[in-house]
């Protein structure tokens, strides 16, 4: 289910940057050709790039790619490691859920309440914000889903991640980078030795 719902969003900032860039280029086009410059084109790049950079944030929770720092995870071990790790989790979900989701669906529904427009496109500026809680919910979402990994998990999970090969890799490909990355780190300590 949750690959499911990874490769969809996926799917949706894929065809939202083709948007914009094709909105982009068109807005330079008419902007330098013997036309009439378009006027609806710089609100919605200005849009798109912020559904894209919401939902493009939800994505990159999905991945554990967002920037962190993990000095002292990487210096726990064990149930203390598993403990902060489940505390950041719950963290990132009450933010999500507190600021993002509860937060952005008052004021999604207060500019449709107040009838905001925008001006070139003249759409509900509710629309618009309606990114705010989505994004919310997926990361509530992928929250759960990876609070659910770490008190299920028997082993003890990496603290950091590694870009090559994440939680949600699977086949043999994945495999042979994993136990690469593992050989790898044996040789230093081999070297040493």
């Amino acid at each position: 289910m949750m690959h499911k719902i990874e490769k969809a969003l996926g799917t949706v900032l894929a065809a939202l940057l083709a948007l914009m860039v094709l909105d982009v280029t068109w807005q330079i086009l008419t902007r330098f050709l013997p036309m009439q410059p378009s006027s609806y084109t710089e609100e919605l790049a200005r849009y798109l790039l912020v559904w894209i950079g919401l939902l493009g944030g939800a994505f990159a929770y999905r991945k554990r790619s967002h920037l962190g720092i993990d000095l002292l995870t990487n210096a726990l071990h064990g149930n203390a490691r598993k403990f902060l790790q489940v505390f950041v989790v719950l963290v990132c979900f009450a933010f999500a859920a507190g600021a993002m989701v509860y937060g952005g669906t008052k004021l999604m529904l207060l500019t449709f309440e107040l009838e905001q427009f925008s001006a070139a496109l003249n759409i509900p500026m509710g629309y618009v914000y309606s990114v705010l809680p989505l994004s919310g919910l997926l990361i509530c979402l992928f929250s759960i889903d990876h609070l659910i990994e770490l008190v299920t998990s028997k082993v003890e999970l990496p603290a950091d991640f590694d870009s090559d090969v994440h939680p949600y890799s699977e086949g043999p490909e994945a495999e042979a980078v994993v136990s690469e990355q593992k050989e790898k780190q044996k040789q230093p300590e081999a070297a040493e030795a």
